[in-house]
């Protein structure tokens, strides 16, 4: 098959597109990328992709065709200009390049912002292919929930883009059944919508690996390692104040691998509580680093702040985590801390729970390293079962067959496959 995948981020940006790609190369399958320039999460562009773009053409054997975009910068108007700048450079690049080319399926990623949808929307209309929208962040409902749009005229407007791009797509790919419900209420029926959660890379798939040398300076300590973006969503509020009521045990450490818009804020806050002692920040780094990273992790955190849009979605880290074989904890509310506990991988506590948090990892310090590992292969185990990478290829492949014997000779305004 050809499959075209639309998204905004992309390698060398950290995403779990990036995985969905090298799985349909491996599957033998020829892909091409439409997606921007990167700069997430620090906001400007990457100074190796300036310094030689060519190096970053190419992706496990998939193509890669980027647009020109405006950095997100470190403001909101930045943000907004950045994916404004890739839903116009992007659609006129896929109408110059793409509009004449056959797919067997456009496959678009959706996280913040639904916009990046737009120019696997332009390559629909003209190449006669299903459009299968991945959707990881439920909007406007984010946009709410983090306090970007409370309502008014420019809420409206954003809830009659997301239903124009939810009513144009062939099939609305979510992670859980709990997402289905907001997809109905804007696309206007729940026919299209298939449950396709997220899955462990392929990074992980070589079992334990060598603790990364730079845990190792932490060895005497016990290390809670939280891996990924830093802005509003993770609640790292929350997180200092944990830290803070478990100044007194002199023993626990947090390890912060990953930058985002709220890094800054979250280390002024550290500071100014005292509790530099108690976090390493060890900066943004590569995925295939990340399992060395996990293994030399006494327990692995994912944090959420509370909100409706946020209760139905799993944060990708956690399957990831699961593979690494360690324990889990977790602040959140919702479908992230459902599965967590179902594993009995791990310990949730509700979101913006500090004192929860806190006595989780005095629990978890308390039991012995066999309770522990016990622990980390219950949660591996439970994601071999529910997330298989393998199994979730071939689901997508057959949805593409199912669409493919319906395939129409043209388009119409509206979704064109039942």
């Amino acid at each position: 098959m050809r499959i075209l995948i639309c998204s905004q981020f992309f390698w060398p940006e950290n995403f779990r597109v990036n995985d969905f790609a090298r799985l349909m190369v491996e599957r033998g399958h020829q892909v091409t990328v439409l997606t921007g320039e990167p700069n997430y999460p620090e906001g400007a562009i990457y100074p190796e992709y300036r310094a030689d773009p060519g190096q970053f053409s190419r992706f496990a054997g998939a193509e890669i065709l980027r647009c020109r975009v405006i950095p997100r910068g470190t403001s909101k108007l930045g943000m907004m200009l950045n994916y404004a700048s890739f839903a116009l450079s992007g659609s006129l690049l896929a109408w110059r390049k793409l509009r004449k080319q056959r797919f067997d399926a456009i496959f678009a990623f959706q996280t913040s912002p639904i916009t990046q949808a737009l120019p696997g929307l332009v390559v629909r209309r003209s190449a006669r292919a299903p459009l299968f929208l991945w959707v990881l962040d439920l909007w406007p409902e984010t946009l709410r929930d983090i306090g970007v749009l409370r309502g008014g005229p420019l809420f409206a407007l954003v809830r009659k883009l997301v239903s124009f791009v939810y009513r144009r797509c062939d099939r609305i790919l979510i992670q859980s059944p709990a997402m289905a419900a907001s997809i109905q209420e804007h696309a206007g029926t729940g026919e299209r919508t298939r449950v396709f959660p997220g899955w462990a890379e392929a990074e992980f798939a070589g079992g334990l690996a060598d603790a990364a040398p730079e845990m190792a300076a932490f060895a005497d300590r016990f290390r809670v390692l939280f891996a990924g973006n830093i802005g509003e969503a993770q609640d790292f509020p929350s997180l200092v104040e944990a830290a803070a009521r478990l100044e007194d045990d002199k023993h626990p450490l947090f390890v912060i691998l990953g930058e985002g818009r709220g890094a800054d804020a979250a280390r002024a806050a550290i500071e100014a509580r005292g509790l530099g002692h108690m976090f390493a920040f060890l900066g943004r780094r590569p995925l295939a680093d990340m399992p060395s990273f996990f293994a030399g992790a006494d327990a692995l955190l994912v944090t959420l702040a509370p909100g409706a849009v946020f209760d139905r979605t799993i944060p990708g880290k956690v399957q990831s985590y699961m593979a690494a074989s360690r324990p889990i904890l977790a602040m959140m509310n919702g479908e992230g801390a459902r599965v967590i506990s179902a594993s009995g991988g791990g310990i949730a506590v509700p979101a913006r729970d500090a004192a929860g948090l806190a006595d989780a990892v005095r629990r978890l310090m308390a039991m012995s390293d066999q309770q522990r590992t016990a622990m980390g292969e219950a949660a591996c185990d439970y994601g071999k079962r529910e997330f298989d990478r393998t199994s979730l290829g071939l689901m997508f492949e057959q949805w593409v067959s199912e669409l493919s014997e319906q395939r129409p000779t043209a388009l119409s305004k509206g979704s064109a496959y039942p």
